[in-house]
């Protein structure tokens, strides 16, 4: 285990009337608000007359950008600090799913430097010490960024996806109340699911040496949360029991308690922007495709008593098995999980991908080098595991 510093200073109000401190909250950091969100779903379930009216019976002053896009854009959120600036924005809101608060943290972010620009802030992988306050109201259990501090944008010119990081990008406060992810759709949900379960699986889970026993039991309950909600979720859309369990399973995800002293390079996350960046292609689909090549990838002796022990506590498999079949037998399960249970098409070319940007996509996701983790991975391996996909 490494040591490691943990502080997480986000407020999170969570239930049915999670809504009713909005207003007050809002009004600790100023009185001009910038209300982000995606495309108008939103003002069909309520939530958005519901957001206005908090904030307007606090006597705040509101301004909105609206259609962020599912990999919010940088030139979105570039619009957005513009609005910032000219307004004189003290507080930004967003209501959505994850890629919404990604774009506001983005906003957040460059309102606060001199070009405006949020790509500045990306492309040189600038730690974020200052930016204006974000405030997040969830509607989809997915990402985590309602209580971390990363958010990921993507520059379609460039097709880069890449995160920008920063203790000021972690919201204030967080909203979360089930009910506004009622109208999810299936697949959205089944996404939105696989993302959380990825997030552990993919950035701490086969830490090694780096772990120890409180943080694994953690982690592995928080996968199986979604093993078993995920699915209630899709088949009973308003079950609130399922849709708590995930959207709580998506905040402990990645608002860095499952990482302590065990965080290593996120090989699936690394290799899955790639596709989003080239493809626009949703997020937790392109990780429920990648997760089993990699770990297929990957196994080997040393790392077959793990992915084994994934398939035992997670999964439910038996115990006793030769170590390197057991781990087989948690890659079929995890397999079986994300193409029959979630119903996601299980390789690239159901979406209209073939290789050509392969190679390429590779170099990108090595940043030039190398991923680490349970296995150190090349440009060479990755394409390796991007063929695997197809």
């Amino acid at each position: 285990m490494k040591d490691f510093i943990f502080q997480n200073t986000d407020r999170v109000y969570f239930g049915k009337n999670a809504l009713d401190y909005l207003g007050a909250e809002i009004k600790k950091y100023g009185k001009r608000v910038l209300l982000v969100y995606g495309g108008g779903s939103i003002k069909k379930n309520g939530l958005y007359d519901a957001v206005v009216n908090a904030v307007k019976a606090e006597g705040l002053k509101l301004f909105e950008l609206s259609g962020v896009e599912p990999n919010p854009r940088h030139t979105t959120a570039n619009k957005g600090a513009m609005i910032c600036k000219k307004n004189k924005i003290d507080v930004v809101l967003a209501v959505g799913g994850g890629s919404t608060i990604d774009c506001a943290k983005g906003v957040a972010a460059a309102a606060v430097t001199k070009s405006g620009e949020v790509w500045d802030l990306v492309k040189t992988y600038t730690w974020v010490g200052k930016a204006l306050p974000v405030i997040a109201v969830l509607t989809n259990a997915a990402t985590g960024s309602e209580m971390d501090e990363w958010a990921v944008i993507s520059n379609m010119d460039t097709n880069e996806k890449i995160g920008l990081g920063g203790d000021a990008l972690i919201p204030k406060a967080a909203f979360e109340n089930p009910e506004y992810s009622y109208t999810l759709p299936e697949y959205q949900t089944a996404c939105g699911a696989f993302d959380i379960f990825n997030h552990v699986l993919d950035n701490y889970y086969l830490a090694g040496e780096d772990s120890f026993d409180l943080i694994t039991e953690f982690q592995e309950a928080v996968m199986r949360a979604v093993v078993k909600w995920a699915p209630v979720a899709m088949k009973e859309p308003e079950n609130y029991e399922a849709r708590a369990n995930l959207m709580w399973a998506s905040s402990m995800a990645l608002n860095g308690i499952l990482d302590a002293g065990t965080l290593h390079n996120c090989a699936c996350h690394a290799m899955e922007h790639e596709l989003s960046a080239y493809y626009d292609i949703t997020h937790g689909h392109g990780l429920a495709i990648v997760a089993p090549r990699w770990l297929t990838y990957i196994l080997d002796e040393k790392t077959a008593p793990q992915i084994y022990r994934f398939g035992v506590k997670v999964f439910g498999l038996k115990e006793g098995m030769e170590e390197f079949e057991g781990a087989k037998a948690a890659i079929k399960a995890l397999e079986t999980f994300c193409f029959e249970t979630l119903g996601l098409k299980k390789n690239l070319s159901d979406l209209g991908i073939d290789e050509t940007h392969f190679k390429a996509m590779a170099e990108h996701a090595c940043r030039g080098s190398a991923i680490t983790g349970p296995k150190t991975l090349t440009p060479a391996d990755v394409e390796e595991i991007y063929k695997m996909c197809l």
